[in-house]
């Protein structure tokens, strides 16, 4: 069975750590610590004082210096692999954790799942090929000598790497190697610790070149493991559950994220809200339990990205240059049906074509595999399709040959909207207000990646109302912009009621339109 040696580098909180050190070695696990040498010494003997008697638990035998993005990182963490290899010679894994991170499983699930599969767990991604890195150096952290801290020594940093920039004193990376990204988190197995543990004392080359590079905890085990491990033995993913915002900075998880945790499809998460007491309480009792069973859902990320997405709604980039000049033609109509249910709006747009010939094409904003002439590549992607709306649209008229053109459009499209409305073209709106049933939401909030289907009942409750909500918030943006040529189609209408909509929309008699509000099915899920 599968024994872990968890390998925790830290800096702070004394409590915490002896806590953590307590609950994870409770389980049969051991631990191998490395107190930041800055930190506090009264708060290092504090840990050591209360561990003493835990022969599961034991410590670097040199502290090291860490800043953040130095090879100082690395070296504390090898300094306590080394002293975890050498106590504790039935770990079978060894696993990457920071004093932020607590077990989101139990160790009766995680020594299970590390037993499944022969494998390591490292993210290890091409350095030059993938685009791991956003934003930042990325050629320059390694062709580059770096031996001042960015964030402490910013002055020296930058100076340092403008005169070996405008000197040309770059240098080769070795050979042999292929330079390889990923987080930091990882799981190894022992064979695979020993193995970089022997490489480190043998190639003394590679270590001075990952000592001068920048951030190189993201590249030093990465590149190792993937040069000694055959790759159907590697797992390139992390079994630590981490998100970023879009500012870079980590999500920290509270008291409400227990449920959210549990069902992500990894052992440990990062990082905790150090006032999170009731959720360090409630994982702690977990780790040590027997007999609980997860349901995977895994929906945390896509979750995360629609709820903060709510805060930035309304922004927009300034238009291009393109975007800005040009137009649909002032003589030419655009007829935009707006509905949340797709299935809905579609069938109302076909049954417009059948009663008035007026060309229609269904969620091309929206849906990557909606039906597009070629048009030279513009209609390729939904990203193209988006970015270049005006000129295509205009393309579609010409290509259809008419002046009149009937769309399908998520409400949440309120950029698209704007801007339609703002062209010299003629722009009429048709909203499709409907019922939306628990059920037609979970089935939403399943096909977006809100939610899988194991996620737990009780998960479910509390998001439906946000999800409604949401939907409610996006026709209440619609109405308060005042658009102009605006109607509404109600589901808790009659046919008479939605033919005068209808009429206004299309600009044809009632008769006719009362033709389409009276389809039959119209508003069926």
């Amino acid at each position: 069975m599968a024994k872990i040696a968890f390998i925790l580098l830290v800096h702070k909180d004394p409590k915490a750590i002896i806590n953590q050190a307590q609950r994870l070695t409770a389980a049969g696990d051991y631990i191998s610590i490395h107190f930041d040498a800055r930190a506090s010494k009264a708060d290092y003997d504090m840990i050591r004082g209360a561990l003493a008697d835990n022969p599961a638990v034991t410590f670097s035998r040199r502290r090291i210096k860490c800043g953040w993005g130095e090879w100082s990182l690395v070296e504390g963490t090898l300094e306590a692999v080394k002293a975890a290899a050498e106590a504790f010679p039935r770990a079978t894994h060894f696993y990457m954790v920071s004093g932020d991170c607590m077990s989101i499983k139990s160790a009766e699930f995680a020594h299970d799942f590390l037993d499944a599969e022969d494998v390591d767990y490292i993210e290890s991604f091409d350095f030059f090929e993938s685009d791991w890195i956003k934003t930042g150096f990325k050629e320059e952290r390694l062709v580059y000598r770096h031996w001042f801290n960015e964030r402490t020594q910013k002055r020296l940093f930058y100076t340092a790497f403008d005169i070996q920039k405008k000197l040309g004193l770059t240098r080769r990376i070795p050979d042999d190697l292929q330079i390889m990204i990923g987080s930091q988190w990882w799981c190894l197995r022992r064979r695979t610790i020993e193995w970089i543990l022997d490489f480190a004392t043998r190639r003394r080359d590679v270590m001075r070149f990952f000592r001068t590079t920048w951030i190189p905890d993201e590249t030093f085990f990465q590149t190792l493991v993937r040069h000694m491990v055959p790759s159907e033995e590697i797992r390139a993913r992390t079994l630590t559950f981490l998100m970023f915002t879009d500012y870079g900075m980590p999500v920290t998880f509270y008291n409400d994220h227990y449920d959210m945790l549990l069902s992500q499809d990894y052992l440990f998460a990062r990082k905790i809200s150090p006032e999170a007491h009731e959720l360090k309480r409630r994982l702690g009792a977990l780790y040590a339990a027997e007999g609980v069973e997860f349901k995977i859902s895994n929906e945390g990320r896509s979750l995360f990205g629609f709820l903060t997405g709510r805060g930035r709604i309304g922004q927009r980039f300034a238009p291009r240059f393109w975007e800005a000049e040009s137009t649909l033609g002032r003589e030419r109509e655009l007829l935009i049906v707006v509905a949340k249910k797709w299935h809905v709006g579609k069938r109302l747009l076909n049954r417009i074509r059948q009663v008035t010939n007026v060309p229609i094409i269904e969620y091309l904003f929206d849906e990557d595999s909606t039906p597009l002439p070629d048009l030279g590549g513009i209609q390729s992607t939904l990203e193209k399709r988006t970015r270049h709306r005006r000129a295509l649209m205009r393309m579609l008229f010409d290509y259809f040959e008419t002046d009149r053109l009937a769309i399908a459009m998520d409400p949440n499209n309120m950029d698209l909207l704007r801007d339609f409305y703002s062209d010299r073209s003629t722009t009429r709106l048709l909203e499709i207000e409907s019922e939306f049933s628990d059920d037609w939401i979970t089935g939403h909030a399943q096909r977006v990646g809100l939610a899988g289907e194991r996620t737990p009942a009780d998960a479910m409750e509390r998001l439906l109302p946000t999800i409604r909500a949401d939907f409610y918030f996006e026709s209440d943006r619609i109405r308060d912009a005042g658009f102009e040529n605006a109607e509404i189609m109600r589901e808790s209408a009659n046919p008479e009621e939605n033919a005068v909509a209808l009429a206004k929309f299309l600009s044809i008699p009632e008769e006719r339109a009362l033709e389409i509000a009276r389809t039959e099915h119209l508003f069926a899920d």
